[in-house]
């Protein structure tokens, strides 16, 4: 069985109103996303992984140094996915409901969850991820480097921001703080966030 690149949850255009182009989408899912993909499905082929889910393979292949390469194509096809999802068009705002609750309780507002997130997207060194997750029961903000991500470590992931050049540069050039807030202030998606932290 084969590993098939998610659609995206909106058209390549939908997100150009609130700075990010058609074009980083035809790069950045069209290219990147799409060879993660085909990459994985040469390395698995024939292999116990080939019929795993995408979840299993992440979770095996990453305790396995001998998988390092499966880990790495595997990872990022799932936080590509996760990524689409966490854009929105019309995003920003505030969350609502369960969601806003545990973000003031554990973060003390919505404005130090943005302050906290915001400096883990910008202070990841090189290529990597800043994620708000849910750490049994509690929502924390961390990064991780290169296709690691919250799955492999046990965690619950609710949102994420792609911090590899490659995700802004079409955009923002080399100005991650500038695709960081606009991210906070006009894509980030509350309602998948709360779907997320919904799930069991």
């Amino acid at each position: 069985m084969a590993f098939v690149q998610a659609p995206l949850p909106y058209d390549f255009n939908a997100l150009e109103p609130y700075g990010m182009k058609a074009e980083t989408f035809e790069y950045h899912y069209g290219k990147h996303h799409k060879a993660y993909v085909d990459n994985l499905n040469k390395l698995t082929d024939g292999t116990e992984l080939a019929d795993k889910s995408l979840e299993e393979v992440i979770q095996i292949s990453y305790k396995d140094s001998s998988k390092v390469g499966i880990f790495n194509n595997a990872a990022q096809v799932w936080n590509h996915t996760f990524f689409w999802s966490s854009l929105a068009p019309a995003g920003g705002g505030t969350p609502t409901d369960e969601l806003a609750a545990k973000i003031d309780k554990d973060f003390g507002s919505l404005d130090k969850l943005k302050e906290e997130f915001s400096n883990a997207a910008a202070t990841q060194f090189g290529s990597g991820w800043a994620w708000l997750i849910d750490d049994g029961g509690t929502l924390k903000v961390i990064k991780t480097p290169n296709a690691e991500n919250p799955l492999a470590y046990g965690q619950k992931a609710l949102l994420t921001l792609d911090v590899w050049e490659h995700a802004y540069y079409i955009d923002y050039r080399n100005a991650r703080p500038g695709y960081i807030k606009n991210f906070l202030d006009q894509l980030i998606n509350w309602d998948f966030a709360a779907e997320n932290l919904a799930k069991a």
